[in-house]
């Protein structure tokens, strides 16, 4: 089947299914082109408890359509690709935070929304890297357990340093491999744009930018900007909504490899098959997902 008769095929059975695609900023543009709503994790999180429709079909990775079931539990939520996983999620169990809990009884725990569905079940509150400061603040522990990324929990340690933080050793794979010297060769080679990068990054990049913040963020200040130039430090699918939006401004990768292999599963070819054979339905155990539900729920409400 062609390119064109897919999508035409995707877009008549989403009418007759009742079905709205939501995709991440790091989807491949044909995705992006054909969803219904793209946007960062938190943009998206709100979309899936507040969408009328029957179907959500989620085009990210796994914790992804999880937090959209867990949000919408009388939807039925798609994920098109079974094994699109999120390698940070995995670096963090709810064991890990029973452990960490135990260790400092005081402290609430904060799981960014890229963690599984039994780390935000023992979790006080979910964030994301657009609300992660606002969350932490609204919070009254003196001592804030982050997991699973270091760099985003260290990010807002940096801006609350009136709290404590203990933080799981967690990362983002194609976040942790840009190193200081990239960025620095990045400016060198582009001394006249502006270094945008995801608190996802380590510390020694963070510390060249010139602006942090979430997909949505990045978004926002490079459009809002008089500036014209800009080095993208985040995963490249950010770029085909920056250029779209902003023809006449000028977007660089930060580095050639900035790329999550799993969020580049999804084709129109996974999404028309979703939608046809009704793949892949995720189902989350009611006891656990009660539990998991709240601190999302109450992320909402910061």
């Amino acid at each position: 089947m062609h390119t064109e008769n897919i999508a035409e095929g995707i877009i008549r059975l989403k009418k007759e299914r009742d079905a709205v695609i939501l995709a991440h900023y790091y989807q491949i543009p044909e995705i992006q082109n054909i969803a219904d709503h793209v946007g960062d994790s938190f943009a998206l999180s709100r979309l899936a408890a507040e969408l009328p429709h029957k179907i959500i079909v989620f085009c990210g990775v796994d914790f992804m359509a999880e937090s959209a079931k867990l949000l919408s539990p009388d939807k039925t939520v798609l994920l098109p690709v079974k094994h699109a996983g999120c390698p940070m999620a995995d670096m963090a169990t709810d064991a890990d935070v029973r452990k960490m809990k135990a260790q400092h009884p005081d402290a609430a725990v904060v799981s960014y929304v890229n963690s599984s569905t039994a780390v935000k079940a023992v979790s006080d509150i979910c964030c994301t890297s657009s609300n992660a400061i606002k969350v932490i603040r609204s919070l009254p522990n003196e001592k804030i357990i982050f997991v699973p990324d270091k760099n985003l929990g260290g990010y807002a340690a940096e801006q609350i340093p009136e709290k404590t933080f203990i933080l799981h050793n967690g990362y983002c794979p194609p976040h942790e491999d840009v190193m200081a010297i990239d960025a620095k060769l990045a400016g060198e080679q582009h001394p006249d744009a502006q270094l945008l990068v995801h608190p996802e990054c380590r510390k020694e990049v963070r510390d060249q930018a010139d602006f942090i913040g979430s997909t949505a963020q990045i978004i926002k200040y490079a459009g809002e900007s008089d500036h014209n130039e800009f080095i993208i430090g985040t995963e490249q699918g950010i770029l085909h909504p920056l250029r779209t939006a902003n023809p006449d401004k000028t977007f660089h990768k930060l580095t050639g490899h900035f790329i999550c292999p799993n969020m580049k599963k999804t084709t129109l070819k996974h999404l028309h098959e979703s939608l046809q054979e009704n793949k892949h339905v995720i189902e989350i155990d009611r006891e656990m997902a009660e539990r998991a539900r709240k601190p999302l729920e109450k992320m909402l409400e910061c």
